[in-house]
């Protein structure tokens, strides 16, 4: 993440932000604390206002060192280095770039010239569940060799600052981070026994009468793009999460109830609640869902490998185990993996 956090009173603080129904948006959204790269200080010591070309450039720079450093982090964490990836793929859904992240990336790190490479943009809070489908293809594909995807979103990118209650609902929710994760299909006559969880099967449920209700797109008033959510999301997402999780069960012989681990994307307070309810969930199981949306806001594409770290640190799942990974967004789409340890 970006080394700058800011509690949402903070926030309120630096923008001047003084109308009562913005600054409820702000306190009561379940969110404490999210890492921002706000724009510099003007001579009013208010922050300026940046231009499209400057917040490409915020996304371009910021991106590229959260990247980095997690591609980094995941590559020591599993004891792998950087010669052992073969297949990289970028997610990022909040700025443009031509060549992506993959390319910047690969040149800056010293990856392999021979390095496979996926950039996945624009798909929105369900992309790292879209992009880990592919990449968990072609890992099976290529048995033995190491797969990372990393979801790159500089959220302080893609914001307006008009005072709307539109862009303050947007203004009050969304982090920057970045988080990698590293996927490989055990080898063909190696014998190895996997001891991470395996990712048994993807589904996809597409909502498409909803296709207008979350949107990133360009805002002539204000001479950039603006990202819009409709007021309805969390009810129209809850209402088809049960029908996601079936779709993704059908034929496994399991059920929810036989489903031991939730990994959800934190895509905010009203949408955590309202997959919860219908899925009939306990606040533990999206626990690290809740804890997440807490520490660091809505991340966009790579929230859900935020909460999946914190579940895998605290060494809760057992052999047998089974999980489920969540995620929804723009189109609008629920995207679903199943997962076994």
């Amino acid at each position: 993440m970006p080394p700058d956090s800011y509690t949402q009173q903070e926030l309120l603080d630096t923008f001047g932000i003084t109308d009562p129904r913005i600054r409820s948006i702000f306190l009561n959204g379940a969110i404490e604390r999210r890492n921002l790269s706000l724009p510099p200080l003007g001579p009013d010591d208010k922050p300026t206002t940046e231009t499209q070309g400057d917040l490409l450039r915020k996304h371009t720079a910021s991106g590229l060192r959260m990247g980095r450093e997690a591609v980094e982090r995941c590559l020591k964490d599993v004891g792998a280095s950087l010669a052992d990836v073969r297949y990289l793929c970028c997610v990022t859904s909040t700025g443009l770039l031509t060549p992506g992240f993959s390319a910047l990336l690969i040149k800056d790190l010293g990856v392999e010239r021979s390095c496979q490479r996926l950039d996945v943009v624009g798909m929105g809070c369900n992309a790292g569940l879209n992009a880990l489908n592919a990449v968990s293809g072609w890992a099976a594909g290529h048995p033995g060799e190491l797969a990372v995807m990393v979801c790159v979103e500089v959220c302080s990118a893609a914001y307006v600052f008009d005072g709307t209650l539109r862009s303050s609902v947007v203004n009050s929710l969304f982090g920057d981070g970045a988080a990698a994760v590293a996927v490989r299909a055990p080898g063909r006559t190696s014998g190895e026994q996997p001891s991470t969880p395996a990712l048994l099967r993807f589904t996809s449920h597409i909502i498409p009468e909803a296709v207008d209700a979350m949107r990133y797109d360009w805002d002539d008033a204000h001479g950039k793009f603006s990202f819009y959510l409709d007021p309805e999301v969390p009810y129209v997402v809850g209402a088809n999460a049960e029908t996601a999780v079936e779709r993704l069960l059908a034929g496994t012989g399991l059920h929810t109830n036989d489903v031991t681990h939730w990994v959800v994307h934190s895509g905010g307070k009203k949408v955590i609640d309202s997959v919860r309810v219908n899925l009939g969930l306990s606040r533990h199981d999206v626990r690290h869902t809740i804890g997440v949306l807490r520490d660091h806001g809505n991340l966009s594409s790579g929230s859900f490998l935020f909460s999946y770290e914190r579940l895998r640190d605290e060494k809760a799942a057992l052999p047998g185990d089974i999980g489920v990974l969540m995620t929804m967004g723009p189109g609008s789409t629920i995207e679903t993996a199943l997962v076994g340890w």
